[in-house]
């Protein structure tokens, strides 16, 4: 009798540890299809965010003014001579390009 229990206490044996390798494979199977789930959720999330982006920019276009654009230009056309941030709105005094002679060139 003795031997009997002996035998069925290894055959138990056995088999937990077979049952315990069956759940550590279903584990890891169902960790890696986990993995790759996540990873395709990042993916379309990522693609929604940029189909979101490109939806909004063009809902919410800019577009130029171009009417206000010519009515500032001619205005500041309508102002005398044409001035920059160097010389002002006054524009350069002529007398001041002369190199020492009566002409522009200074010859």
């Amino acid at each position: 009798m003795g031997v009997v229990a002996a035998i069925s206490a290894v055959a138990s044996t056995g088999y937990s540890i077979v049952q315990g390798q069956n759940q550590k494979r279903q584990q890891e199977k169902a960790l890696q299809e986990q993995r790759v789930a996540n990873q395709k959720a990042a993916a379309d999330a990522k693609t929604e965010k940029e189909r979101a982006e490109q939806e909004y920019n063009k809902a919410n276009r800019q577009t130029a003014d171009v009417s206000a654009i010519n009515a500032e230009s001619s205005l500041m056309a309508n102002q005398g001579a044409g001035g920059t941030l160097l010389t002002g709105n006054q524009g350069v005094d002529a007398s001041q390009l002369n190199l020492g002679k009566n002409t522009l060139l200074g010859g």
